[in-house]
């Protein structure tokens, strides 16, 4: 308990949210749960859930453009943000949209697929991620009447994985790992990241800028430890890759241009001895030497 206190007293924020979650550490369904994963009816309108933080987009967008300039994503995966996730819990619809979401593989590749009911469509979903908003609370909502909390939902319900909240504001990632029937807060390694055995990555927080949005992100990290880029960093990194090249082959061309003027000089200097050498035999051949048959030197 004194390390969620040491921890919380940087953030304001900080202890409220993980003494919440220290009481849902151990949170279980306390009436049997039926679920069931059923399609939804075709005539089932889903509704729009309204974006609570104006960054959660970019956060969710830069998420998934690393991974995919990266070559992680595969044509089975499905990675969406604010995406219905459903489920037929006690003969009652639950649909929940996290604000980010991974799933290894479904049974079909759809483009415009909207919602997503696991088992029936694929795999349960492996990790989910929620931005805290001014208005946070659900992710930790452990409640089980319905509708159920998010928390409840994730853990109990589809038992995702790896459940994610960050604080996009003071860049608090808490990573909570789904064991023996409930999640388990998780601390970083010493470089402050997480490492994700089955996706080969590390995830962590970043602080920068990306767009128009200055602040705390979160970034994946190669199996190396290399940070995996967005778009605008590839560029760049492509740019510099050109101009190192360009500056390599003009240095390769430098040193060639100089091989050529060192071996322009061997040559000129060896046209040199020869005819010094030829105008010496001419001139021995005149004073009736044979410059084949010097007599020695004393």
């Amino acid at each position: 308990m004194n390390w969620f206190l040491n921890f919380g007293s940087q953030n304001p924020l900080g202890y409220f949210k993980l003494n919440m979650v220290t009481q849902l550490r151990e949170t279980r369904a306390t009436t049997e749960l039926t679920i069931k994963w059923e399609p939804l009816p075709k005539d089932f309108q889903l509704e729009d859930e309204p974006v609570e933080n104006t960054g959660q987009p970019l956060l969710a967008s830069a998420l998934r453009e690393s991974l995919e300039i990266s070559g992680f994503i595969q044509p089975q995966m499905l990675i969406a943000s604010n995406f219905g996730l459903c489920a037929t819990v006690n003969d009652q619809l639950v649909i929940k949209a996290p604000d980010w979401v991974y799933i290894p593989t479904v049974k079909e590749v759809m483009s415009n697929r909207k919602s997503y009911t696991p088992i029936l469509e694929g795999d349960i979903p492996f990790m989910v991620m929620e931005f805290l908003s001014d208005a946070y609370g659900e992710e930790y909502s452990a409640r089980q009447t319905y509708p159920p909390g998010r928390w409840f939902f994730y853990e109990q319900i589809l038992q995702v994985p790896i459940y994610i909240i960050f604080d996009p504001d003071g860049g608090l990632l808490e990573y909570h790992q789904w064991e023996n029937g409930s999640y388990k807060l998780k601390l970083p390694d010493e470089n402050g990241r997480h490492w994700v055995e089955e996706m080969g990555l590390y995830l962590g927080t970043w602080q920068g800028t990306k767009t128009e949005r200055t602040g705390y992100w979160l970034r994946w990290w190669g199996r190396d430890e290399h940070l995996l880029p967005w778009a605008v960093e590839q560029m760049e990194q492509d740019r510099q890759r050109i101009e190192q090249e360009s500056q390599r082959a003009e240095q390769e061309s430098q040193r060639a241009e100089q091989e050529s003027r060192r071996a322009e000089q061997e040559s000129q200097r060896a046209e040199q001895e020869r005819q010094q050498k030829e105008r010496l035999i001419a001139y021995l051949q005149s004073q009736g030497i044979d410059p084949n048959n010097l007599p020695p030197c004393v």
